[in-house]
């Protein structure tokens, strides 16, 4: 039987889906810290075990083991996802490129200013965390508004998207991890130089690959930095190269390349498994009165919630704009105006990576629930300003 594949449609279908699949695990979540069973819910995720075989020793608990080694599968299908537009999407033109690429920095610059200028004096720990944009919710709004919204404006948000994404996890690498041990790094980068060797010799099996893949992440888990990152160099290293495979089919350009076969095989795992996972296990604060009146009056809350929600529309419009304007970049079809500010609004729908990046801003405590309680408000926020803005142009 031949599976037909269609990497572009295929992804936006997939992260459609799963955005309803991601708000129902974050409702469970919030549920679940806000009721009888909270008691059992934070003990659950805070189950400690140690793995001790073989030289290889790690301690950690359920939570981290679901924002440690489940998220290096999502980080694993992100690698895939940029490596694919670089190649082959719409990153691969650079007059496609262009004008997500102006976006993408403005809507990532303006939210860390206005988070700095607002709280850069009680936290300024947390400037990345209204950075980020959440490709399932934000693909999953925009396939809600239909035909208001042009396909030049869809492939603009994703490849925006995935730019954002490329920062996410540079900020990851450079900003949020520890002090680095270098014997432990020089394993992680000959990780990397067996892979290549790999696929040198032309080694397909899929098994090589992860043990590979595996013992990277443990070299850079020991070496301080984010182990995750193990899940995007393995997606970016991974070939673009055509393979013949009677069973696989590419009905876009005829062609399926190792990184589309990957993704495929991939990206649902991540997609309907992983993110709600993470969601579920992530979104759990308390929203006592007691919580919403301390978020209230947090600079930290009110940064986050302002980067998300004005400082993403204005920063992917201005920049955007002003690309096209001096004739560096060209706008989406469809692309002008208030469309382009709605598309804006529905990058400041921030979740899942923004909840990840808080985590690793603040320690778990106080800080860290605000923050994750103003990413969830934020996105909220966001999501209901684009809805509105696409509706008033429909009319």
């Amino acid at each position: 039987m031949i599976r037909r594949i269609a990497p572009l449609r295929d992804f936006l279908r997939r992260e459609s889906s799963s955005g309803v699949l991601l708000l129902i695990a974050a409702i469970l979540g919030l549920v679940a810290a806000n009721t009888p069973i909270a008691d059992s819910y934070f003990k659950f995720l805070e189950i400690d075990f140690k793995v001790d075989w073989g030289g290889i020793f790690l301690e950690m608990t359920i939570l981290k083991v679901i924002n440690y080694g489940l998220m290096t599968i999502f980080f694993f299908v992100v690698g895939l996802e940029i490596k694919r537009e670089v190649t082959s999407g719409h990153l691969s033109k650079l007059r496609q490129a262009a004008a997500p690429f102006f976006a993408a920095i403005g809507g990532m610059a303006i939210p860390a200013v206005i988070y700095l200028a607002i709280a850069g004096d009680a936290a300024p720990e947390g400037w990345a965390i209204p950075v980020a944009t959440d490709i399932a919710l934000a693909v999953g709004l925009l396939a809600l508004m239909g035909s208001t919204v042009t396909q030049g404006l869809k492939a603009f948000l994703l490849a925006l998207a995935v730019i954002d994404d490329i920062g996410a996890i540079l900020i990851i690498a450079l900003v949020y991890s520890s002090g680095v041990i270098f014997s432990w790094l020089l394993a992680g980068v000959l990780a990397v130089i067996v892979t290549l060797a790999l696929q040198r010799l032309k080694v397909m099996k899929i098994y090589v690959y992860i043990f590979v893949g595996a013992l990277l992440w443990y070299s850079l888990y020991k070496a301080g930095l984010h182990p995750t990152l193990a899940g995007v160099i393995m997606g970016i290293l991974a070939p673009a190269a055509p393979i013949e495979d009677k069973n696989w089919s590419d009905s876009e350009d005829g062609q399926v390349t190792i990184v589309e076969k990957l993704e495929a095989r991939f990206h649902g795992l991540s997609t309907f498994f992983v993110v709600p996972i993470f969601a579920f296990a992530n979104a759990g604060v308390e929203l006592s009165s007691r919580a919403l009146n301390d978020a209230i009056n947090s600079p930290i809350a009110w940064g986050i919630v302002a980067g998300l929600v004005l400082g993403k529309p204005i920063g992917v419009f201005a920049t955007a704009k002003l690309a096209a304007k001096v004739k560096l970049a060209e706008l989406p079809e469809g692309g002008r105006g208030v469309k382009l500010f709605a598309t804006g609004s529905t990058a400041g729908i921030g979740f899942t990576v923004a909840i990840f990046i808080a985590k690793l801003a603040f320690e778990a405590g106080p800080n860290q629930d605000l923050a994750v309680t103003a990413v969830i408000f934020g996105s909220l926020i966001s999501g209901l300003i684009a809805v509105a803005l696409f509706r008033i142009v429909k009319r």
